[in-house]
């Protein structure tokens, strides 16, 4: 392949977080970005070269997005894949990930149901579309996460189900169709990002652990805090997710570690995940700018450690929704080891991604007790800034 700069245009179905820094990315590497996403102005069209303001599944403006670039991806699952398909195949234009890959994982039920077909190890499952069948299915699990099959994003959709009396009110919140998986008793929740390239070439970040809170991504610490053991089966898990899917890009795998020792696959992501925004400070290469390079077909950059990192999300901490304003900034910046990236959101409402900082420390050792303290500076910096008055 022969590469010339300035690069090709790249189309991003959805501007949010994920779109802006893909945008960033590939500013760098002489790619041109344009989104398209229902919010005007959404936070990605201050960085991307143009906005197309159209629902994600949208045809027309799907068309449209397509006729102005040389290849197609998606920030977000709520693209519509036969959409995408057909308006790749009109214009000529690829689309990656797979659009199969997409309508696959946009069914959690669907997706696990695969997985385990492939042999790759997830929590035992069932598919509820009553209440009647979902008590059943809490008495004979003891307890369940019920998950929506479609649209579940951030905690949202998921909800967990510990007596059968709570059954009808569940399924009711969550939709209707669902699937219920046995709780893990897990020892962490931890992650890999991993990436497909061109001629199927694949590569892995660094195994990432993930801390919840509320069902919402608080902090990552890389690489994880587990034994070497749990990192190879977290590794080896991930090779055969990867295997398993088609298109190219980054992949986001969330996993967990249970209290035995094994890996199980809790859901995937065809796209860059909230869990490696460390890899922007931590390694050589960002997951956006592998997913740019991935996408377009280009050679993989280096997914290698740089630093042991932490990242901690930023969320409105706010009880009611209000015009978004970060108070207490120069904490951060007065960190000479901090890094802030703010995600352009007009509006902070409780619980939501508005920003995240990363700390990252090359003269630390790799040994769990200095990610501790790492993890602990990050909480410290986070929790000093605030959407509330001062």
């Amino acid at each position: 392949m022969s590469i010339t700069l300035p690069g090709p245009t790249l189309g991003v179905v959805g501007g949010g977080q994920l779109g802006r820094m893909l945008a960033e990315a590939a500013s760098p590497l002489g790619v041109d970005v344009v989104v398209l996403d229902p919010t005007p102005e959404c936070p990605a069209s201050g960085v991307a070269r143009d906005q197309i303001v159209a629902d994600f599944d949208d045809p027309d403006g799907i068309r449209e997005l397509a006729a102005r670039v040389d290849a197609l991806t998606f920030e977000i699952e709520l693209a519509d894949p036969e959409v995408l398909a057909a308006a790749g195949a009109e214009h000529d234009v690829p689309v990656q990930p797979d659009p199969g890959t997409l309508e696959t994982i946009q069914d959690k039920l669907v997706q696990t149901e695969a997985l385990a077909d492939a042999g790759i190890p997830v929590p035992e499952f069932a598919a509820v579309a009553t209440a009647d069948g979902l008590e059943r299915v809490v008495e004979e699990f003891d307890g369940v996460m019920l998950k929506a099959r479609r649209g579940g994003y951030d905690g949202r959709g998921n909800l967990p189900v510990r007596e059968p009396e709570q059954a009808a009110d569940a399924l009711a919140e969550v939709g209707g169709d669902a699937m219920a998986e046995r709780f893990v008793d897990f020892e962490r929740e931890i992650a890999v990002m991993g990436l497909k390239g061109a001629d199927g070439a694949t590569r892995t970040y660094p195994v990432t652990e993930t801390v919840h809170r509320e069902e919402i991504l608080r902090e990552s610490v890389a690489p994880a805090r587990a034994d070497d053991d749990v990192i190879a089966r977290a590794e080896a898990v991930a090779a055969d997710v990867l295997d398993f899917l088609d298109g190219r890009g980054v992949y986001g795998i969330e996993l967990f570690e249970t209290r035995e020792g094994d890996v199980l696959v809790n859901e995937i992501a065809p796209r860059p995940h909230n869990s490696g925004h460390w890899t922007i400070e931590g390694t050589r290469t960002s997951q956006f700018e592998n997913h740019v390079r991935a996408v377009l077909g280009w050679p993989l950059g280096p997914t290698d450690l740089v630093a042991p990192a932490v990242t901690a999300n930023v969320l409105g901490d706010t009880d009611e929704s209000r015009s978004a304003t970060l108070h207490g900034v120069e904490t951060v910046l007065d960190a000479p080891d901090a890094d802030l990236h703010w995600y352009g959101k007009d509006d902070a409402r409780p619980l939501r991604k508005m920003g995240h900082l990363t700390l990252t420390d090359a003269t630390a050792d790799l040994e769990p007790p200095a990610r501790d303290a790492l993890l602990s500076r990050a909480r410290e910096l986070r929790d000093r800034v605030t959407f509330r008055e001062a």
